[in-house]
This record gives structure tokens, C-alpha cells and sequence, in this order.
């Protein structure tokens, strides 16, 4: 019984620790939920709150691994706390679609010495790598070792000092072609959208920040998700952005709708409906169309709708949603080729990477973060993409409808940005680049790695006998 209330203890802990990690990072969702969702403030609290509690589990998992491994191995288990964490990370990104929202090593995306770490393993290696400083803490308070303490400090020491070398050096931003990039902001609140009457305000809007941003000589002009109505549906949308474009004389990226179509009873229905990124040539005709393949839980989709009865005013809020591209469509600028990610899908290491490995040589993403409000959300979405940029050796490029947009250096330096709920037009420099760091050779090899350690040590752990009673 003692080491049962034990494992139950370590549960537990696990459970409130993740649970006020995440309360802290996503406490926005229940404002999201109960505004744009019809649902009221305490349902969307209640709803919010069930989330949290299952995405903390994977800490609660974590601390029950940690557990079972220190009562067979001891305090020497420490030394594997980062591998374990990691594991469970993976886990958070691909359990039921995943939702890996400000993963640990975010945390460091603005450190930019220890953010250097993600070019070689990524989001999860710079995620160990704070763990590993947290497990060399503990063991200082729990066995007094300070010898591995020491090791750790001196690794991450000798880790500061290289990363601090390459950001410095920033090769890339001298290799690969000079490109001149507009980004529009069009800050245009949910509110305002979907307000009557107001669409042609809304696309006059845009069309003068795209012609303020090319006075600039772009090469690429980016607008946000869901900037204008489907255009294949507005024609008069569609030739007054086409024209606009023309004008310019840059290839031009923007979020809208695209639909499929199928005859029932004898009438036009819309079959499918996507989330997409055009990307149109500098004579205004489109070159080619990216499908959102991750759609966001909540947002575009509601989980598991036909048992959760209980949210009916969000699944009504959110209809039928979209449906999920399949292919990742790499979008030519001339010759070159680059990609987009459309809102969170820029939060899965893997899918952008993919877009690397297939040719693409900037990275952009465009999103429409007015759903966060003023809250924290904005500024956490944008260090995340930020995050991408260092993994892939490559400039990112972020237009938000209403903030943050920027550009990110293959370093991680932020070259622009703007602010939150304020219109803008901003232009600056980027590189087409061809290179290939570490981690997007090999990817998430360090991540699987990690899973494969954890249960190899779970296994030897279930043949061993305790040291502690467990």
C-alpha cells in the first residue's frame, strides 16, 4: 500500500505541476470558447479546465516514470529525467491529433545561445536540455550530488558558448538569394468581419496596405489567414485583389476558403471546404493553392463532437467546420520555391520540416490570431514559429491578422515585428536558402530517440526489485 500511495503521490504532483503549467499558458482558451463560441463563461472555464487536466497527464505520466525508475535505480535516474520528459512531449504531439502548445523548450526561443541547440535536435533537445538542468537542481537537494551538477552546468556552459558563436556568425544571412519581403496587417477583429455591410471597407482596407507595402520594390508581399472571402465565390473580390496584385508586380501570398463542389438534388452544394493559402503570380493569376492539413481542435473542428453533447453551442458556432488538406504544396516565387504553414499548424516540428526536406526555401506563416483577444496567445504563437526558423536553417516569415507579424533570421534574431491590434504594412530583407541543417536531415530522431530509451528502462525496471519499497 505505501508504494502504491506512493506512485499515487508522484501522480498526483505530476498532475498539479502540468496543470499549473498549462493553466498559466492557456487560460485564454476559456475566453476564446465563451466569446466566439456561445458558450457561457463557466461552461467555457469547465471545458478549458477538462483540457488542461488531459494534457496534464503527460506531466503526471512523467513524474510516475520518474517514480518507478529512481525506486529501482536510485537517485542515478536522474540522469535520464530529460529522456523521459522528452518521450512525453512526443506523446503530447501526436496523441489523439496532438496539441503541443508551448513545449518546455519554448521557453528558451528568445535565448538565443541555448535556442542554437533546436538547429541539431530540435524543439524536444532544447526541451532536455532545461530538464536536465531542473534534474541536476534536484539531485543537488535530494543526494547532494554535485558532481553531476557540475557536469551538467559545464555541458550547458560549453552549449551557451557554441550557440552564442553561431548566432554571432549568422552565415546564412550571408548565403543563398537577397529577397525583399511586404507583410500586411490588416487588424481586423472578428467583430468587425463578421459585421454586416462591412466587407468592401475590410477589402479597401487591405488593397491600400498592399499598395503602401510595394512601394518597397517587394519580391513577395504576405497577407494573413482568411484575408479575403473564397475568391473562386466573389468575383468582384477576386479582380479587384487580382488587379491590385498586377499592379505590384510581386508575387502575392494570402489566406481564403477554396470549395469543392457536388450536384444534390439537382442543386451546386458545397462537398469540401478548406482553409487555404494562394499564392498568386505577379500578373494576379494563381500559381498555386496549399490546403491546411492540421486544423486547430476548437477551432476549426470540435473533438470528439458526437459524444461531447454538451458543447452543442460551439459545435453549432463552428458548424461543420473545415476538412484537412492532404498534400504539403510548395508555392513558387519564380523559380524558387517556398512554403506556408496556416496558423498553429507552425507549431508541429515535423510538418514544417517536411516542406524543407521537399525544396522550400523560406518559411512563411499566416495566421488570425484576433481569436486570442489581448492575452499572452499572440506573442507565445509568434516565439513558437520563431522557434522553426533556428530548427530549419531558414528565414520565417509571419503575417497575423492582428499581430504579431514579423521576420525571424535562421538564428532566431527578430528582424521586424509589430505590434498587436494595430494595422501595418512593414517590409524587410530576407534569403532564399538551399542548406540543411542537422535537425532537418534528420529530424526528430532525438525525440523517438528518447521513447525508445524510456521504454527500454521501463522494461528493465518491471524485471528488477525495487530499492525503495515500491
Amino acid at each position: 500500500m505505501t508504494g502504491r500511495l506512493s506512485t499515487l503521490r508522484a501522480f498526483a504532483l505530476g498532475l498539479l505541476t502540468g496543470g499549473l503549467y498549462l493553466a498559466g499558458t492557456l487560460y485564454w482558451l476559456s475566453t476564446v470558447m465563451s466569446h466566439y463560441g456561445d458558450i457561457n463563461i463557466a461552461g467555457a472555464i469547465a471545458i478549458n479546465a477538462a483540457f488542461i487536466a488531459y494534457l496534464a497527464l503527460y506531466p503526471a505520466l512523467f513524474a510516475v516514470i520518474m517514480r518507478r525508475l529512481t525506486s529501482v535505480f536510485g537517485v542515478s535516474a536522474f540522469a535520464v529525467a530529460p529522456f523521459v520528459w522528452t518521450a512525453t512531449e512526443l506523446g503530447r504531439m501526436y496523441v489523439f491529433t496532438g496539441f503541443p502548445w508551448v513545449l518546455l523548450g519554448y521557453s528558451q526561443s528568445s535565448v538565443l545561445p541555448i535556442a542554437q541547440a533546436a538547429s541539431v535536435a530540435g524543439v524536444f533537445g532544447v526541451s532536455a536540455l532545461v530538464v536536465s538542468v531542473s534534474a541536476a537542481l534536484a539531485g543537488v537537494v535530494v543526494a547532494r550530488a554535485w558532481k553531476p551538477a557540475a557536469i551538467v552546468i559545464a555541458c550547458v556552459m560549453l552549449i551557451a558558448v557554441w550557440g552564442n558563436a553561431r548566432a554571432k556568425g549568422a552565415q546564412l544571412t550571408r548565403e543563398g538569394q537577397p529577397l525583399r519581403v511586404g507583410i500586411v496587417q490588416p487588424n481586423v477583429p472578428e467583430e468587425e468581419r463578421e459585421a454586416p455591410g462591412r466587407g468592401p471597407e475590410i477589402l479597401q482596407r487591405e488593397i491600400s496596405l498592399i499598395r503602401q507595402v510595394a512601394a518597397e520594390k517587394l519580391g513577395l508581399i504576405v497577407l494573413p489567414e482568411s484575408s479575403l472571402p473564397p475568391l473562386e465565390e466573389y468575383p468582384d473580390v477576386a479582380r479587384s485583389v487580382r488587379q491590385t496584385v498586377r499592379e505590384t508586380g510581386a508575387p502575392t501570398l494570402l489566406g481564403s476558403d477554396q470549395y469543392e463542389w457536388r450536384i444534390a438534388n439537382g442543386q451546386r452544394a458545397v462537398d469540401k471546404s478548406f482553409n487555404a493559402a494562394f499564392m498568386l503570380r505577379p500578373d494576379g493569376t494563381t500559381a498555386a493553392v496549399y490546403r491546411k492539413m492540421h486544423l486547430v481542435p476548437w477551432g476549426e473542428y470540435v473533438p470528439l463532437k458526437r459524444w461531447l453533447t454538451f458543447v452543442g453551442p460551439l459545435v453549432q458556432a463552428i458548424g461543420s467546420g473545415f476538412d484537412a488538406g492532404d498534400t504539403m504544396t510548395l508555392l513558387p516565387v519564380g523559380p524558387h520555391q517556398v512554403s506556408t504553414a496556416i496558423c498553429y499548424e507552425i507549431i508541429y516540428p515535423e510538418m514544417v520540416r517536411q516542406s524543407v526536406v521537399l525544396g522550400s526555401e523560406l518559411l512563411t506563416t499566416i495566421t488570425n490570431d484576433s481569436w486570442f483577444g489581448p492575452s499572452s496567445a499572440p506573442y507565445q504563437h509568434f516565439e513558437q514559429a520563431a522557434m522553426r526558423a533556428i530548427e530549419e536553417g531558414r528565414y520565417l516569415v509571419r503575417s497575423a491578422n492582428t499581430g504579431v507579424s514579423g521576420i525571424v533570421d535562421p538564428y532566431g534574431h527578430v528582424i521586424a515585428r509589430t505590434d498587436i491590434f494595430h494595422p501595418a504594412a512593414i517590409a524587410g530583407d530576407v534569403r532564399l536558402l538551399t542548406g540543411r541543417t542537422p535537425y532537418s536531415l534528420v529530424g526528430d530522431v532525438f525525440a523517438y530517440a528518447s521513447a525508445i530509451l524510456t521504454a527500454a528502462l521501463l522494461l528493465m525496471a518491471s524485471r528488477a526489485r525495487p530499492t525503495s519499497g515500491d
